[in-house]
């Protein structure tokens, strides 16, 4: 009930305010001042009722939480008329579980970010002309046009056109995806500048974007909710309180010894102080560029044991780079460059901008290029002065110069592309996804700084790249050329065996992301990402992973000080209270003095230490 208890604190703020503005009106006449206390009243009948009737079912259902005693004092305060002390603990509970609200993201969230990407409609293609029917209604074998930077309707295959599309949610690659009549395309996919006419190769529920919002609502469904640290303390806590002050009673044989041992015992430390310290800890994160969607991952984040990367734009730059240029015998790399340079530039390809920037570091002066073409498949072609310069594949060159392939260096990990000049073999350009500079330090920063077990990398692409980014940054556990559904497969069957963290960039995380423990999305850059994530990181960098990591440690360090040390003050003024040395009112002020100690400390967790942000990884 996350409205009703925002309305029941606002109410108990109001009626506290009203009474305390009638009791301190020095006009107000003797005969009127009974009135002071209906505030109180409405108080503890519109707001305390609802509270406690929804304390009682969780009693039923055997739920004993740090809540529970606040529900016993409202109702003790009525019983022995303390009206003041039964609303304040009216504020206390619904502000806490107003608070505790923000945490709970909606089961459907994900699932509507999934929905908004995907077109509610198709443009069917009807003699030369096209007409917008709803999705469901495209059957199999129709043509339908896809519009330029369109998301694509259904699995289907090219039939007419030349163009490209970012298929990055899917596949993980960061790069766009050449399309021509023959090619299949992917639902969910985004078109590049061209419009493509397509042929429907199956129904849009069955596309695979429709099974990545299927496995996405399961792994909602299956996704494991931790308890409250207030919650673990609390079932201890409300029993040695609860037998304290019937004890207190009992020996006594004075109700009020009850009410004050109740009214001292108050668990606001928990109620408040653990809130307070979580929306700190999310107030720093957010000053530090991280996004806690999910402040429950605050709490369970020093829980996990096994850490599990996506490669593509998390451990990496997401960009490819040309690392080596390789000229064959008689040609110079230089030269090389700088006429492939001068052919790219006329390229929106992403490879050609990796090109292009070596060429910059190199200073070197690019000629200019006539006659070009980038035919779909066959790569790129033109003239710099009387040279035909090619720059294709090396199944190209197998297939249309077969004299020139024995020339060619061994495959490595990565991509290429060969360059042949009037019909030579002339050079090899290698690219590659470089790791960022900071992963193989954060890596090898986890087990002994974080008690990580293990270190997992999971990726969509080939093994040999794979593999070769493990050897660089230090993961020896690697899961090459998996699927999301594969990909969250995996997580599922970790989460079984010990609390993980997943970090993933792309959409094709987002099953992983909610199926783990703790899901951190690199990047903010679409709806489905942020919203699968329980933090986001707004800088894609590792180090913003670290910090994270240590400001939950430090949240739980300040928010185990307020609520035991809380506690622990508590259950000696509980003590006072049963031998009759706290009367109800003193111990009120001596809870309220509690409660304030316990919530300053828990302020801390929203200001940077002195000694800054690099010392938070000590």
């Amino acid at each position: 009930m996350p409205d009703k208890s925002a309305s029941i604190a606002v109410l108990a703020v109001l009626g506290l305010a009203s009474h305390a503005l009638l009791r301190w009106t020095p006009i107000l006449a003797p005969e009127h001042m009974n009135r002071v206390a209906w505030p109180l009243f409405f108080v503890l009948i519109a707001g305390g009722v609802p509270l406690v009737f929804e304390l009682l079912k969780k009693l039923l259902r055997r739920e004993f939480g740090s809540d529970l005693l606040a529900g016993i004092s409202i109702v003790t305060s009525v019983l022995l008329e303390e009206y003041l002390a039964g609303s304040f603990v009216v504020l206390m509970l619904a502000g806490g579980e107003a608070v505790e609200a923000y945490a709970v993201r909606r089961a459907s969230s994900v699932l509507e970010a999934l929905a908004k990407r995907m077109p509610k409609i198709a443009h069917r293609k009807i003699e030369g002309r096209f007409e917008d029917v709803p999705l469901e209604q495209v059957a199999v074998g129709e043509l339908l046009v896809v519009l330029p930077h369109e998301s694509c309707p259904v699995d289907a295959t090219v039939v007419e056109g030349h163009g490209s599309m970012d298929e990055s949610y899917l596949t993980g690659e960061p790069y766009r995806v050449s399309k021509a009549p023959g090619t299949t395309v992917l639902s969910g996919a985004i078109n590049g500048d061209s419009a493509l006419t397509i042929r429907a190769d199956r129904p849009a529920i069955e596309s695979r974007y429709a099974k990545i919002m299927q496995v996405m609502r399961e792994s909602e469904q299956r996704r494991p909710r931790l308890r409250r640290l207030g919650d673990q303390l609390g079932a201890i806590y409300t029993p040695v309180a609860v037998v304290i002050a019937v004890l207190a009673w009992w020996l006594s044989g004075d109700a009020r010894r009850f009410l004050a041992v109740l009214v001292v015992a108050t668990p606001c430390p928990l109620l408040i102080a653990i809130p307070v310290a979580i929306i700190g800890a999310i107030s720093l994160a957010a000053k530090r560029g991280i996004i806690v969607r999910d402040p429950a991952i605050l709490e369970k984040i020093d829980t996990c044991r096994t850490a599990i990367f996506d490669k593509t734009g998390t451990l990496t730059y997401g960009r490819p780079d040309l690392i080596e240029v390789l000229p064959a015998p008689g040609f110079d790399r230089q030269v090389v460059l700088a006429d492939v340079a001068g052919l790219e530039r006329y390229s929106k390809h992403p490879l050609a901008t990796a090109v292009l920037t070596a060429a910059e570091k190199d200073h070197l002066v690019l000629s200019a290029a006539s006659e070009v073409s980038e035919p779909p498949g066959a790569g790129m072609s033109g003239k710099i002065g009387n040279r035909r310069i090619l720059i294709t594949s090396r199944k190209f060159v197998a297939k249309t110069y077969p004299n020139q392939a024995e020339l060619l260096p061994p495959i490595a990990p990565g991509m290429e592309c060969i360059v042949v000049v009037d019909d030579r073999y002339t050079a090899t350009l290698r690219f590659r996804d470089l790791p960022r500079s900071e992963s193989k330090d954060f890596v090898s920063h986890l087990r002994p700084r974080h008690h990580l077990d293990r270190v997992l990398l999971v990726s969509g692409d080939r093994a040999s790249e794979v593999n070769y980014l493990a050897e660089l940054v230090g993961i020896r556990e690697v899961f090459s050329g998996q699927s999301p559904e594969q990909k969250l497969e995996l997580v599922r069957r970790e989460t079984a065996l010990a609390p993980t963290i997943f970090l993933g960039d792309g959409i094709n995380d987002a099953p992983a992301l909610t199926a783990a423990t703790v899901g951190i999305a690199i990047g903010g850059g679409n709806d489905v990402l942020t919203e699968a994530a329980g933090a986001v990181i707004l800088e894609t960098s590792m180090t913003k992973v670290d910090e994270l990591l240590h400001i939950s440690i430090r949240l739980k360090k300040i928010a185990l000080q307020s609520a035991i040390g809380g506690m622990a003050l508590s259950v000696l003024g509980m003590g006072l209270a049963a031998l009759g040395y706290l009367p109800p009112v003193t111990g009120a002020i001596v809870q309220e003095l509690i409660d304030l100690a316990a919530v300053l400390n828990a302020m801390r967790t929203s200001i940077i230490p002195s000694s800054s942000a690099t010392d938070m990884r000590r």
